[in-house]
């Protein structure tokens, strides 16, 4: 299951407590310096003060509230948010990402993916090529249902990640993948793309033949065509 589908690994009561303070974040319903009024809060969700204590120290930790003497529990600036967290990413798309957001992880995409395919094309393991392959494969099967398309891609690109053998970059799977399989679900919805299979081909091959600047280049080719089916 990819972090941007699993729910807050909470239980019970807790675990709800901290899903419906996230989505009123998120959606707006608490403004950025909003201060929590918390008996109020805990009559709304029904839990105890306990409850609703540690549900906000969650949310402290992923840099969404902050709590001062005398001002109380508040929502901390957007810029303070830790979107390298899973839950904070997660509740970032389910609330609607704007289109800035996409841009800036293209960005993101752009400093990190070519440069991991340079390093794949030195260090990939017949593994790793293996499973580049079967993403591969799996995306060209996948013409006619966008779900498994998606999900071929997400496989494709951590595959790709994870055959640089960093540890940081291999890491990078955590905000890259479950944003990737926003942005493809929505370009789907659209159906105006350019199918990519012979682009993500083209990576793969460059990595196969151990060409570091021809993996770089190929990688920024296919960031230059989703940068296209998603302006």
């Amino acid at each position: 299951m990819s972090s941007s589908e699993a729910a807050y690994a909470g239980r019970g009561i807790h675990k709800a407590a901290v899903e419906e303070l996230a989505r009123r974040i998120f959606d707006g319903s608490y403004d950025e310096g909003s201060t929590l009024d918390l008996p109020r809060l805990m009559e709304e969700l029904d839990v105890s003060q306990t409850v609703l204590r540690e549900a906000i120290k969650v949310l402290m930790a992923k840099g969404l509230l902050d709590a001062r003497q005398k001002r109380g529990t508040f929502v901390r600036p957007r810029t303070d948010w830790n979107l390298f967290d899973a839950d904070v990413l997660r509740w970032k798309l389910a609330a609607g990402a704007p289109d800035c957001f996409f841009s800036d992880l293209l960005e993101l995409r752009r400093s990190i993916e070519p440069a991991a395919a340079a390093l794949a094309a030195v260090r990939a393991t017949e593994q790793d090529l293996a499973a580049l392959d079967a993403a591969l494969t799996a995306m060209a099967a996948s013409d006619s249902d966008p779900v498994l398309h998606v999900r071929a891609d997400a496989s494709f690109h951590l595959a790709l990640l994870t055959a640089s053998h960093n540890l940081f970059f291999t890491q990078m799977y955590r905000v890259i993948i479950p944003a990737l399989v926003e942005r493809d679900r929505t370009v789907h919805r659209t159906g105006d793309f350019e199918h990519p299979h012979a682009i993500h081909r083209a990576v793969v091959d460059q990595v196969r033949a151990g060409d570091p600047d021809g993996a770089y280049m190929a990688v920024l080719d296919l960031l230059d065509m989703a940068k296209r089916d998603h302006p």
